[in-house]
């Protein structure tokens, strides 16, 4: 039997094991076709029967509205940086654009945008290394701008927004590729919402897009085909050839959330994790939290130790344990636990017995 290993990577990221089981049993004869799903057409009927699934489930956990489109679309995450502006930004007559930094991630989301519109970043917390989500009055957002745009939840340092902005009639875009689907929001205070689906949703290299009827239609007239959102919703995601495989696991993905009880269930699970290691990193001196308390999300807990060398020691001995994947982002250093849906609270209990018995031996 193989050692049992808690993959805490930040993504690509674990699935649920009986994803990954289902997976396995299908992969070489999906629903008796004697093929696998990564061999059929992208416009075979049962491949459109899988995104068709996929999308509903999605509606059904979440309680989306119906004037909301489900796009799967390539490039994950960080295309979207560019697609945005390059299909929102014509909404405002000076192509305005606002961004908040709070992060790394946010930081490239508004570089990445930059050369197609007036990118204006109206807050930020750079100056306190990202420890914190600054305030967002309405009186800061232009409503002449085409959208407000957030990174929701922060996976290198572990901070969310835990209440969203108010943005009177400018569309507030979120960045939700490292929480989404892990608590429950109300999906109608946006106008779009995308996440890269390495995290808790499935494969990397493909991105989800919610997005409001309304916003499609403004693109720029130099969009590249594959970045048009509007052509993405008429043709449900097939213009091309799509990532089969992520939407199929995509849909296993929603389904076992449905089965644990939905968002709701989740949800709660995750308070969990997260309070058990932040009560840990709290509770002593040993491990200094990196996120101001108010801030921390759920779903990537950052901490540093009293020195770069215990630091070291510390992923050294965490991986032979079968803890893996906890060193924290290059830019950051420090450990890093990435405890998305997938992680069951077991690996959120061995990782705290280990840093107990590290600080016991090394304090």
């Amino acid at each position: 039997m193989s050692k049992q290993v808690y993959n805490f990577g930040a993504g690509p990221a674990m699935l649920p094991v009986p994803v990954m089981e289902q997976i396995r049993d299908e992969f070489l004869d999906f629903q008796g076709m004697g093929v696998s799903i990564i061999e059929i057409s992208h416009r075979a009927k049962q491949f459109e029967k899988v995104l068709l699934d996929a999308q509903e489930r999605f509606r059904q956990l979440t309680g989306l509205p119906d004037n909301y489109k489900i796009l799967f679309v390539h490039g994950g995450a960080r295309m979207q940086f560019a697609a945005l502006p390059l299909n929102l930004a014509n909404r405002s007559a000076g192509r305005k654009c606002l961004y908040v930094e709070t992060g790394n991630f946010a930081k490239l989301a508004n570089k990445d945008a930059k050369p197609f519109g007036d990118i204006q970043v109206i807050a930020s917390s750079a100056d306190t290394n990202y420890d914190r989500i600054p305030q967002i009055t309405p009186a800061m957002v232009d409503q002449d701008a085409a959208y407000l745009h957030i990174t929701s939840n922060n996976t290198i340092y572990g901070s969310r927004y835990q209440s969203f902005p108010e943005t009177g009639k400018v569309p507030l875009i979120a960045d939700q590729t490292s929480e989404i689907l892990s608590r429950q929001i109300d999906y109608s205070r946006f106008g779009c919402v995308y996440a890269g689906l390495q995290k808790n949703l499935g494969p990397s290299g493909t991105a989800l897009v919610v997005i409001r009827e309304d916003l499609l239609g403004h693109a720029a007239a130099e969009i590249p085909t594959l970045l048009n959102y509007e052509t993405c919703a008429k043709d449900n995601s097939l213009t091309n050839t799509a990532n089969t495989f992520a939407i199929y696991v995509t849909g296993l993905v929603l389904k076992w959330l449905q089965e644990l009880g939905g968002l709701a269930a989740i949800e709660k699970v995750n308070e969990q994790k997260a309070r058990t290691l932040y009560d840990l990193i709290d509770g002593t001196d040993y491990y200094r939290g990196v996120i101001q308390p108010e801030f921390r999300g759920t779903m990537n807990v950052s901490f540093n130790l009293p020195s770069g060398e215990l630091e070291a020691k510390f992923l050294q001995e965490a991986g032979e344990q079968g803890l893996y994947a906890l060193k924290g982002h290059r830019s950051v250093g420090g450990i890093r636990a990435s405890i998305y849906n997938a992680m069951p609270m077991a690996g959120v209990e061995a990782l705290a017995d280990f840093m107990r018995d590290f600080e016991a031996k090394n304090g």
